[in-house]
Order: structure tokens, then sequence, then C-alpha cells
């Protein structure tokens, strides 16, 4: 007998299984989630940083990140489950005079949304940061409650209490097609059989585009490789350190047990599901670390992974209705903040498919904005 569902949820990272918590907590009907590999969380969010943070420049990407940290803070209430929010920060080193302008415009907005944040001088830098070399940097920005979360940690609490809501997963179920009747939605084709529906939830990050066209829809994405390295045990590493980047070059670098991990986002990258390690990748990180953290000369490299960006043109996320086909939701599209937002992507997503008002505007995120012309553009990605 065919399997029914009131709602399929594709993509099992942390968007997909917060999606699914979230929707089963508010008793939207029976929730299926369906991922193409072994383990939740096994794709972009096992390859992200790490990091969480409300320093952006978009009004709505602030207030997105503003109610992800206290969904964060109140995570073990909600589901249960241990997961810890290290809020050690996030500092931008600032160098160049049109970057300064920019990031103050940015703070005036971001103080008047009722964040936390800094405008430091190199004096103060030295202090949250004595590991870094700031001889050209003139000023920051620092947000005390940014920090880190172990994406491992809350896609499995996420699950664990998404279950006990009642939602079912389904791994190693790669979907093969999507069902159209009429124009809507009728059900999921998996490799371990289908699954009658009316909606399904597209949460499938950069392979999103691929679900969107089974249904005969379209979002706007491409992916992207980005690679991060991570060091051995260095001494001047202490586990308070803030996350560090580098507006002028884009690189990062934040505490990893008690080493450093290190990214940056190559921006001559192709448009690829390529997620091979390039040599020259790590040559350009290493390069980038070595200048702004000289005593990294005698360290070693302990691990170097790739992973996918679901990068969209304006950098921001895909959340709404699909135009071309009733009954397909997209929430997708984060452009590398897919794990800071995922907590408010399923508190959002369960409150418009229950008829309410979300807790974020996220009109400016829909697919539609794209054909409308109305795009804002986020310039702040790591």
């Amino acid at each position: 007998m065919q399997a029914k569902a009131d709602i399929v949820i594709i993509g099992g990272g942390i968007v997909g299984t917060a999606v699914a918590f979230y929707l089963a907590r508010e008793r939207m009907g029976s929730v299926v989630l369906v991922e193409k590999e072994k383990f939740l969380g096994a794709g972009s969010t096992a390859k992200a940083a790490g990091g969480v943070r409300a320093q952006f420049h978009n009004k709505a990407n602030i207030e997105m990140s503003m109610l992800s940290k206290r969904l964060l803070c109140r995570f073990k209430e909600d589901t249960g489950a241990d997961a810890a929010f290290d809020q050690v920060g996030y500092l931008f080193l600032l160098s160049d005079d049109k970057d300064i302008r920019v990031f103050q415009d940015s703070y005036k907005l971001q103080k008047s949304l009722g964040l936390d944040v800094h405008l430091l001088k190199p004096d103060e830098i030295a202090r949250r940061a004595p590991h870094v070399r700031i001889d050209d940097i003139k000023m920051a920005t620092f947000c005390p409650d940014d920090g880190l979360i172990d994406p491992h940690e809350f896609v499995t609490g996420y699950e664990q209490a998404a279950r006990r809501y009642g939602a079912e997963f389904r791994l190693e179920s790669e979907v093969l097609d999507i069902g159209v009747t009429s124009g809507r939605i009728s059900g999921v084709r998996t490799a371990n059989g289908e699954i009658s529906t009316p909606l399904v939830i597209n949460c499938a990050g950069a392979y999103s585009g691929k679900i969107a066209r089974m249904a005969g829809a379209d979002v706007s994405i491409k992916p992207y490789r980005r690679q991060c390295v991570t060091t051995g045990e260095l001494d001047s590493v202490t586990p308070d350190l803030p996350m560090v980047v580098d507006v002028r070059t884009g690189f990062y670098c934040h505490p990893e047990s008690k080493g450093l991990l290190l990214g940056w986002s190559d921006k001559s990258v192709k448009a690829s599901f390529d997620i091979s390690i390039d040599p020259d990748y790590t040559d350009s990180i290493l390069e980038l670390a070595l200048d702004r953290l000289p005593q990294l000369e005698t360290a070693e490299v302990a691990n170097q992974w790739a992973g996918l960006y679901e990068t969209t043109p304006d950098h921001r996320a895909i959340i709404g209705w699909a135009g071309e086909v009733d009954g397909m939701f997209h929430n997708t599209g984060y452009s590398g903040h897919g794990l800071m937002h995922a907590p408010a992507a399923g508190l959002i997503t369960s409150e418009i498919l229950a008829g309410k008002k979300p807790s974020v505007d996220v009109e400016s995120f829909s697919p539609q904005r794209f054909a409308a012309g109305t795009i804002v553009e986020e310039t702040n990605v790591i």
C-alpha cells in the first residue's frame, strides 16, 4: 500500500530537521522527512564552520539571526536535548575605509533592531583577540552573543524531538521524481517507495534546484565549493577566543578543539557539485592565515574538507510558495548562513503553514523576487 503524508520535507540537513521539529510540535499533520544520505546532516550541514552571527547588512537577515539565537538559547527547553551554543562573539576586522563606512552604517541598523553590537578600537581588539595581528586594522565590530555551535548536536536534537512528536524520517531515500496532478503536488517517488502528499517542503540545500525542477518549478540557486582547514593544538588558542573575520580578504578563523578552524570563500570557484579538496584552495587559506596569524608558521594541518554553499543571486534565503505549482514550499538558498538561520527558518515555516503572522517578515525572501526585480543584496557574506 502506498504511504501517505500530509507534508513531505525533502532534505535532512539542519534546515530540514528544524522544519520537521516545528511542524511536528505544532501538530501540523503527518510529517515525513526524506534524505538521500545514510545520516541526517551528512551534506553541507556536516561541512559547516559552525558560526552563528547577526552582524549582517540586511534587516531581514539580522532579524532571522536574532530569532535563531533566542531559539538556540532555549534549545534544551524546547527539545530536551543538550546542545551547546558557545557565545564567544564575532569580531569583524576592518582595515579599508570603504569597508569601515559600510560596517558603520550596518552597525546603526543593527543597534536600531536591538542587537548588542560594539565598535572597537585597536587596543580593544587586541584584548579580545591577542592571537591576531592587527597593525593594519583601524577598527572592528563585535557582537558578544554571536558564537559557535556543533551542527551534529543540533541536528540530532531536532530529530529526536521531532520523532517524539510523531515525525517520520526516511534515510537513504533519494527523491527520484515529484508527482504533479492538475498543477498541484500529488506525491513523491523515492528510492525506497512512493509517498502520496499534497505538500512538499524543499529543504534540499544545494540540490534544491534539481528538486524544484522535478515539479516544474524553479529556484535561483547555484552550488559553490567552499573549503575549511583545521590546525593541530596551539598554545595561543583559548576557548573564549571569538570568531575572527578579516573583512578585506574574507579569511576567518575560530577555536576548534585545541586548535583553530581556518576558512575562506574563493570567489573564483565555478558553480558545480564538486566537493573534492583542491590543494591550491587549501594553500590560499593557509597563506591568508599566516598573514593574519603569524604564529601558525609552525602549526600542523589536522584536517581539511570541502562542502557546498547553496548560493542565490542576492545571497539571501528563498522562503515561500513556488509560483509554478501548488503545494511546493521552498525553504532554501541560505548562501552560507543556513546553519545560523535554521531555527528561525523552522519556526517561521510552521507559522506560515498554520496561517499565522511569521515572527520575522520574510516577504523579501519570496521565490518570486528575482522575476519581479525586487532584489536587496546581502553584502556581508563570508
